[in-house]
């Protein structure tokens, strides 16, 4: 196996603070209104180098561009999709069960038949990463799930989906197969997707929810995982797919809770390659899904390491919950990354460019004391 061909020991899921030049344009092209998007991406074009340098720097050898061009961590790619905008309203906003934190007021609309564009504007944010870095080049998007659990039900005026679901999650699997492809044909060997709503499936309260909405969570989480498996069953031998699952992740504040129990069994059957799994806080309970890992090549990264404090986990604990979480799968398959990302949407997490630096850092440094490899 090649040196720069994942998985890799460490790992981080994608999102990073925002550069200090780019909030400020960006407040200036949306807000504003004095510089034009033109202007902006001059801007995000001389900062995403740096965040590239900085995590080839701390020794990771996948790199994003942290998400630096988009609002939220799935709402951007969403709205890009045909078929799927993204609308503002005067109160209220999508996100559930975030505690003493305004959200925005943003929320996703199906409107008609959902399909990948052949001009999707991140295949261009990818081609960027890979012509600007010596290592992998990785983009994270939001996973098909996210177009399903996200939207109201009164949000999607298709006719078709309207009077079976079916035909949603259909050309939801579709419109991923042809995103997986398009993003192969610019070079992408490394595509993330977050599908976080595995997770959500095993909160009581968010289970409760779509169970008074007329939905099976169970029969959700079986569906999800379908669309998964048919989005990238059929992706080149070379191309390897990952998947992030967490309980939210907005200034530091999570919307769910809940063991992975209830859905471990769907996720690793979805044929992705690397589970990047939120193990931070109790949240997330205990270990044991792992034992139902296949054994093989696929590789779990737990998060051990949060990205919502500044303080710096222990190593000699890492390396207990590493002890702890062989016990149930092969210590050949698991490697290690943050909880989730630093900025899943723009205002990011409350922590300093420094704080964020030194848990990368650890990540790092945490491989190399475990398998003396990174």
């Amino acid at each position: 196996m090649s040196d720069l061909t994942p998985p890799f020991r460490a790992d981080h899921v994608g999102s990073l603070l925002r550069p200090a030049s780019i909030v400020e344009a960006r407040k200036k092209h949306f807000q504003d209104k004095s510089i034009s998007a033109e202007e902006l991406k001059a801007v995000e074009d001389q900062a995403i180098p740096d965040l590239i340098k900085m995590q080839e720097e701390v020794g990771l050898k996948a790199v994003t561009d942290g998400e630096a061009r988009r609002f939220f961590w799935h709402y951007d790619f969403m709205g890009m999709l045909d078929g799927l905008d993204i609308i503002k309203r005067d109160e209220g906003g999508s996100f559930k069960g975030f505690q003493g934190v305004a959200l925005p007021p943003v929320f996703p609309v199906i409107n008609s038949k959902l399909d990948f564009p052949a001009d999707h504007p991140m295949l261009e944010h990818f081609k960027f990463v890979k012509e600007h870095t010596n290592v992998v080049p990785k983009i994270s998007i939001p996973g098909p799930s996210c177009c399903h659990f996200r939207v109201a039900p009164e949000d999607i005026t298709v006719k078709e989906y309207q009077e079976d679901v079916e035909e949603l999650f259909a050309d939801l699997a579709a419109t991923y197969k042809k995103a997986v492809q398009a993003f192969y044909d610019v070079g992408c060997r490394y595509l993330q997707m977050d599908d976080i709503f595995f997770a959500y499936l095993c909160d009581p309260k968010h289970r409760a929810a779509k169970a008074e909405a007329g939905q099976d969570p169970d029969w959700l989480i079986d569906r999800y995982s379908w669309m998964m498996r048919e989005a990238i069953k059929d992706r080149p031998a070379d191309m390897h797919i990952g998947m992030h699952m967490c309980r939210g992740n907005f200034r530091s504040t999570h919307a769910a809770e809940g063991a992975y129990d209830q859905a471990a069994e769907a996720i690793f059957a979805t044929g992705v390659d690397i589970f990047f799994m939120e193990y931070d806080t109790d949240r997330a309970g205990g270990l044991e899904p792992l034992k139902l890992l296949p054994k093989g090549k696929q590789r779990v990264l737990p998060g051990f390491i949060t990205t919502k404090t500044p303080e710096l986990e222990d190593i000699d604990w890492l390396k207990s919950k590493f002890d702890e979480a062989s016990k149930y799968c092969d210590i050949d398959q698991l490697g290690i990354a943050p909880q989730c990302g630093f900025a899943s949407t723009e205002e990011g997490n409350a922590v300093t460019y420094d704080d964020q630096r030194r848990k990368l850092e650890l990540v790092v440094k945490t491989a190399e004391t475990i398998w003396g490899e990174v």
